[in-house]
């Protein structure tokens, strides 16, 4: 019986620590392109939207998330790291965006919407926001979401289109897919 040498250095002290090394340059490449792709894709829906900031609120674990990429029209509106408010992104909100909700307000100060939810915008310094799903096979990925800080804003189809082909570049991208 013959023995590869790649099969004894694979069993080796420096074997080990190579296979390892490899596998940890793989997961930071494919972080790597992720990060891209979210970073690019942020960045032109801000642009195309004419918003001051464009959000991937990242759900890490079942219903628990953060702000874990932003795009900005001015650095004093990061929102970076920005978990949500105390009472969470209950089941019931997670149904509605798994349904495919998508949530367009034009002015929180006008939407009836309830009182600890504006007072929360308020605190983020938003006037107007547009929230979309990122749907993955196995579920709810993230909330793409685009906020306007400075008055209100009109959502317009067009808007919620683009939205919604941002959210579906994300959710078909194979780094992603594999997250």
């Amino acid at each position: 019986m013959q023995i590869h040498p790649e099969s004894r250095l694979e069993n080796t002290p420096k074997g080990h620590l190579e296979r390892d090394l490899g596998n940890l340059l793989n997961r930071l490449t494919v972080k790597m392109q992720q990060d891209a792709l979210i970073r690019q894709t942020t960045s032109k829906l801000r642009d195309a939207l004419k918003v001051d900031r464009v959000i991937l609120y990242y759900l890490y674990e079942e219903w628990l998330g953060q702000v874990t990429f932003e795009s900005l029209s001015n650095q004093e509106l990061s929102i970076l790291g920005t978990t949500g408010p105390e009472d969470g992104f209950t089941a019931e909100y997670a149904a509605l965006y798994l349904a495919g909700r998508t949530r367009a307000i034009a002015d929180i100060e006008v939407e009836p919407i309830q009182a600890c939810h504006r007072d929360f915008l308020r605190g983020l310094q938003v006037r107007a926001n547009l929230i979309v799903p990122i749907l993955i096979p196995r579920g709810l990925w993230g909330l793409l979401i685009a906020h306007h800080c400075s008055g209100p804003h009109p959502w317009l189809p067009s808007h919620i289109e683009l939205m919604l082909a941002g959210a579906k570049t994300l959710a078909t991208d194979p780094t992603i897919l594999e997250s």
